[in-house]
């Protein structure tokens, strides 16, 4: 997890960007915007958390260990990992 001091520069590094870039045009003022950045950003990292636990309390429950680290386990987690983001439409596809 990310401190709360991480996710306010990665906001202010992140608007930034797209204000750059002109990605974004604010219909608002700027701390507005980051705020809203800081609390995406949260929920996300919190899912991505959520996801973490749950596909390694899956790995646990095989009646085969699995060494955490190994190639194997590496496989199953990038495996596993995917279809539970794509079970809460976090999909990069």
């Amino acid at each position: 997890m990310l401190s709360d001091e991480k996710v306010t520069h990665l906001s202010h590094v992140l608007l930034k960007g797209l204000l750059e870039k002109k990605l974004v045009k604010l219909k608002g003022d700027e701390a507005s915007a980051r705020k809203i950045i800081k609390r995406v950003v949260g929920a996300e990292l919190k899912t991505g958390g959520q996801i973490d636990a749950s596909v390694k309390k899956k790995l646990e429950s095989y009646s085969r260990k699995i060494v955490e680290g190994s190639p194997e386990w590496e496989i199953l987690y990038r495996k596993f990992y995917q279809e539970e983001e794509n079970k809460r439409g976090r999909s990069k596809e």
